[in-house]
């Protein structure tokens, strides 16, 4: 997970850069922390969606093949 000192400093770069006042190096940085950021992200959002499990509304388990087997191989069900 990201700091709050690096998300803080995302939105700082951000607001730089509506505003035109970003440098080239600046730039760079807010390239490397967005990247940062969305790979935990991503890497969160798969953990939560390796957790899963999808019931129809008769009550029957309609989880996808793909992600049980994912799930067995992790022994998460």
């Amino acid at each position: 997970m990201i700091s709050k000192e690096k998300i803080a400093r995302i939105n700082e770069l951000a607001q730089k850069a509506k505003s035109n006042t970003i440098t080239d190096e600046e730039k760079a940085e807010q390239q490397k922390l967005r990247q940062e950021y969305l790979k935990g992200f991503r890497s969160s959002m798969k953990n939560t969606l390796k957790s899963v499990k999808v019931i129809d509304p008769e009550g029957n388990d309609v989880t996808p093949e793909k992600l049980k087997r994912e799930q067995q191989k992790n022994n998460l069900h």
